[in-house]
């Protein structure tokens, strides 16, 4: 089939324009079919897409996807760069950087920032932010990066700066010699100590979850109650593995949900006015990586880690605390109970 193209231009907002003539042998088809088999290099749902966000005109004019065409007309489609082909460019992302050595990064991630560019997040994340300020982490597969916290996670993630040190600390979450410690508030009372053995796996009917099942990957979490208070408890988890979402997931499948949790937070559950306003400003799951330790790559020296509670975390312990009638003196730096001894402990402070 021929279809020739008028011409073809370069615009700044999208990566090149394809201005073609529709033939008459399609004439009486709907405009994104005819599109299909004139550009066969797309599929048809990504053109169908670009039609919709206005990036197809037929004769100067909009259109939609069930447009009909009689030939002759001048169609023009703005070709849209795939997204996964530019998510590993280079973005001034801001990165708090708490320990950076030859061979190793430790980070401070925000809760509300995606680690690794995926679907609906594509640029503006960890992996983005480090190639910019780390360009020799284009030679090393994810830039460095061996684990991910949640988007709405907020703490501590190491991310390697070579070859050598990336397989290092590979190999030191797999034999789970990486130690690390999260502060977490969950819904209700919890009891006591535990430890949760359940495999993980994606749910069997939302996908988008994940959730205990016995064709799940093994996942062990071991909690340890800090702080009660009225409905809540501070609890610290500490992972064995690193499953997705393995934390909320676990806590969620004993009955002791994260607070806030958006996703496995479970049933609404009745709380005073104050402790729902508390929850709704802090919009995210209560879930923070708290201390990281591991074996330096190079030096083979066990370092530690720890980073204070963000702004947000701490001003809904302050609620919880307040309607329990509790006064703040729990101190943060003495959570783990000092099991630091002989280890190189560096403390990251606002």
């Amino acid at each position: 089939m021929m279809h020739p193209e008028l011409e073809s231009d370069d615009y700044s907002d999208f990566a090149e324009r394809r201005v073609l003539a529709a033939p008459v042998e399609l004439a009486g088809e709907r405009l994104d079919a005819a599109l299909a088999k004139l550009l066969p290099e797309y599929s048809r749902s990504r053109l169908a897409g670009w039609i919709k966000e206005g990036k197809v005109s037929v004769d100067d004019a909009p259109a939609s996807p069930k447009t009909r065409l009689w030939g002759g007309e001048r169609l023009a489609v703005d070709i849209q760069p795939d997204p996964a082909e530019v998510a590993f460019a280079p973005e001034p992302v801001p990165l708090e950087v708490i320990h950076q050595d030859a061979a190793i990064l430790v980070l401070n991630k925000p809760a509300g920032l995606v680690v690794h560019p995926g679907s609906g997040n594509w640029s503006g994340t960890v992996l983005n932010g480090l190639l910019h300020r780390f360009p020799e982490l284009k030679g090393v597969p994810r830039a460095g990066i061996v684990h991910r916290l949640d988007k709405d996670t907020s703490g501590l993630m190491v991310v390697a700066r070579t070859l050598a040190a990336q397989n290092h600390l590979v190999q030191q979450l797999q034999a789970r010699t990486v130690k690390r410690h999260y502060l977490a508030i969950a819904q209700g009372l919890v009891p006591g100590d535990g430890r949760v053995d359940a495999p993980i796996g994606r749910h069997p009917r939302d996908r988008i979850r994940m959730a205990v099942t016995g064709t799940g990957k093994p996942a062990v979490t071991h909690y340890r109650v800090l702080e009660r208070f009225t409905g809540h408890t501070l609890v610290e988890c500490r992972l064995e593995t690193g499953r997705t979402h393995q934390i909320r997931v676990h806590m969620a499948h004993i009955g002791f949900p994260l607070a806030a949790d958006p996703v496995y937070g479970g049933r609404p559950r009745l709380f005073s006015p104050e402790i729902n306003l508390a929850l709704q400003d802090f919009a995210r799951q209560a879930l923070h990586a708290k201390k990281l330790s591991l074996v330096h790559p190079e030096t083979g020296k066990t370092m530690t880690w720890k980073a204070p509670l963000p702004e947000d975390f701490e001003l809904l312990l302050a609620a919880l605390r307040a309607e329990h009638g509790l006064d703040a003196d729990w101190d943060d730096d003495d959570w783990d109970d000092g099991d630091d001894d002989g280890v190189e402990v560096t403390y990251v402070r606002d």
